[in-house]
């Protein structure tokens, strides 16, 4: 069991989502950075898509009711355990009673909290992910409260190792030190409905993410986008990556808590390679578009799928020697 002892808004418990439902109306809910979520449940040795904490606002505090391992990913911050600092994107050990506390990020938007075996709330619609929209989902279908408690799956004892944070291992030749955000990402159906000084502008903007953005999508500034001719269109399916753009003009990119229906035109969809870079850029942050065809989008996850490979093994290798390292320090005593 965890005990959140400070919590700002909006932190949520949250797995990989609950994909099939959209025919229904439920989106998929799930981790904004599905990557930073995978991390950390591989250096725990927990199940793929267990459900860790995803946090949005700071400072987050947490109590350990019982001996835990646990690891914070998706961001670079001062973590501390009581009082002593703890690296993010490793895993550590707390022992029953200790108090984690994460400050406010250097780098990054979104930390998760994974615990040994993952938090253990009930499963809704195959999920344990928070759907604040529908009110259900995670502690129940709300974000945490300072007093909350959460019970723990549990797990093995782990310790002393990490891993190399995606945006070192995946860095592109795109990713300048500009501050700038590069995304990939395919036209869209009505993509040639804007005209095309639009559909240049489109690619060649430093679009802002504006305060106006949340889960469900990030709201982005700019010059408008012109369509050829006012258009109205029949409702059709969303998912998380389309950019769609309202009567003002101006891109939205709908994300993990999106609507599951809308008909404003779609100018493009960034391709699911780099969703988890745009969930770790703040408010604020610039970002772009690169034009991508499909087999692009598709190849692009083959190096993060790589990247989560060589991770499962190092921890497989790390936890055997330790394993095997056991009997002779305990002959040893």
């Amino acid at each position: 069991m965890i005990t959140i002892l400070e919590t700002s808004a909006l932190n949520t418990v949250q797995d990989l989502g609950r994909p099939g439902y959209r025919q229904l109306g439920v989106g998929a809910s799930g981790a904004m950075d599905f990557l930073a979520l995978e991390i950390g449940n591989i250096l725990l040795g927990n199940a793929s898509g267990a459900a860790g904490i995803e946090l949005q606002t700071y400072p987050f505090v947490l109590r350990f009711d019982a001996a835990c391992s646990f690891a914070v990913t998706g961001i670079d911050a001062v973590l501390e355990l009581d009082g002593r600092p703890v690296l993010p994107w490793a895993a550590a050990h707390a022992q029953a009673g200790q108090v984690l506390t994460v400050s406010p990020p250097r780098q990054g938007a979104r930390g998760y909290v994974c615990v040994s075996g993952g938090v253990d709330v009930p499963v809704v619609l195959g999920s344990r992910s928070t759907q604040l929209r529908g009110g259900f989902g995670g502690l129940s279908g709300r974000p945490l409260e300072a007093g909350d408690s959460l019970p723990v799956v549990g797990g093995p004892v782990v310790s002393g190792y990490g891993a190399l944070p995606p945006a070192v291992v995946l860095r592109r030749a795109c990713d300048g030190d500009d501050g700038v955000v590069t995304l990939r990402a395919i036209p869209a159906t009505d993509f040639h409905r804007f005209t095309e000084a639009s559909r240049e502008r489109f690619w060649d903007t430093e679009w802002q993410i504006t305060p106006q953005s949340d889960r469900v999508g990030y709201r982005l500034k700019g010059e408008p986008l012109s369509l050829l001719e006012p258009v109205e269109l029949r409702s059709y399916g969303i998912v998380p990556g389309i950019v769609q753009v309202p009567p003002a003009g101006v891109p939205i990119v709908q994300l993990a808590d999106a609507n599951t229906a809308g008909g404003y035109p779609r100018i493009a969809t960034v391709i699911e390679a780099d969703l988890w870079r745009l969930a770790q850029a703040r408010i604020g942050r610039k970002i772009r578009f690169q034009y991508c065809d499909h087999d692009e989008g598709v190849a692009a996850m083959r190096p993060i799928a790589a990247y989560l490979d060589d991770l499962r093994m190092m921890v497989d290798l790390y936890g055997g020697s330790a394993r095997r390292r056991a009997p002779r320090a305990a002959g040893a005593k």
